[in-house]
């Protein structure tokens, strides 16, 4: 899967060639927060995050995933169980996710969305935030483990 992961990078980072560093560090801190379980702090940073990124089509597939990332820090936050908070990608979206499978296939869509969201969101970071390169390194490692529990619907076993 480590295969996976870089040729994903590589297929982003066309379409994410780069954020003011601001936006960046803002983007990395989204993902580091919710990652060391500081809901309330990952809610702020997406929602700060989604008032610098500029439009465009990539950056409304990021801008989704952080609402992603938010809704589910809000509902952790408040310890509210969903199965599905609300958003979700749309179809012109998917095209930037890293796992693509049918809805109808997924055991649980609600966290492939988040977990779409938190890859794009680590490999838009990774790509646009150097600042932030060694706090998301440690993370590369989860990523992965992330995307092999996809491997079977992804065709790749």
């Amino acid at each position: 899967m480590e295969r996976f992961l870089d040729a994903y990078i590589e297929r982003m980072r066309p379409h994410f060639p780069g954020f003011p560093p601001d936006t960046a560090h803002e983007i990395a801190s989204a993902f580091l927060a919710f990652k060391f379980g500081l809901y309330a702090n990952a809610a702020r940073e997406c929602t700060n995050a989604i008032a610098l990124v500029p439009d465009g089509e990539s950056n409304r597939a990021l801008k989704k995933a952080l609402e992603i990332i938010r809704a589910n820090a809000q509902d952790r936050e408040n310890s509210v169980v969903t199965a599905d908070p609300g958003a979700a990608f749309s179809p012109a979206e998917l095209a930037y996710v890293a796992v693509t499978i049918p809805r109808e296939n997924a055991e649980d869509p609600g966290t492939l969305n988040l977990d779409n969201a938190l890859i794009l969101v680590y490999v838009v970071a990774l790509i646009t935030s150097p600042d932030d390169d060694e706090a998301l390194e440690e993370h590369h490692t989860l990523i992965v483990r992330m995307l092999r529990d996809y491997k079977k619907a992804l065709g790749l076993e």
